[in-house]
């Protein structure tokens, strides 16, 4: 989770969006190669969960600039202390905040409102070969969703499910 500093005055507000310097102080070591962004029409879509195997492992860092998503990393890294655990967190355009997912985690997130649109970086191009997800409702994770689901992709609905 990483909370902006903005710097606010009458015209509004600036903020640092990514800093490699910043970045490397709190021991997050992520070069981004490609940007992306997503827009969702309604709310209760959930998008994901979706990463990288090798040799295209991404990290991903997240932020919202339209409405309010929550946004939730999974931990697939077998030797992790926090394996098949979830972090989930709102992010919205008001309050700026970002969430880094590290390489061997899923991303996916749910749209809190309608018209909402998100930005992120990956530390890897999008490879098609290396693309896997895992069910938004897979039981061994037991996610917990804010929202009913709305809208989901075909393939988002049938990732396998994951041997407990």
């Amino acid at each position: 989770m990483i909370d902006p500093s903005p710097h606010a005055d009458d015209r509004g507000r600036f903020m640092r969006a990514w800093c490699a310097g910043e970045f490397e102080e709190q021991g997050i070591h992520f070069v981004p190669v490609q940007a992306n962004m997503g827009f969702s029409e309604k709310k209760g879509t959930i998008r994901g969960m979706h990463f990288q195997e090798e040799p295209a492992l991404e990290a991903k860092l997240v932020r919202c600039t339209r409405g309010a998503m929550f946004d939730l990393a999974l931990d697939l890294r077998p030797d992790s202390p926090t394996y098949r655990q979830w972090f989930g967190v709102e992010l919205s355009a008001e309050n700026g905040r970002m969430l880094f997912v590290p390489e061997n985690c899923a991303h996916g997130y749910q749209t809190l409102e309608d018209a909402t649109e998100m930005h992120y970086m990956t530390s890897a191009f999008y490879s098609p070969s290396a693309a896997r997800g895992v069910r938004f409702d897979d039981p061994a994770f037991n996610i917990h969703w804010p929202l009913a689901a709305t809208v989901i992709s075909e393939q988002d609905r049938n990732w396998p499910l994951v041997r407990h």
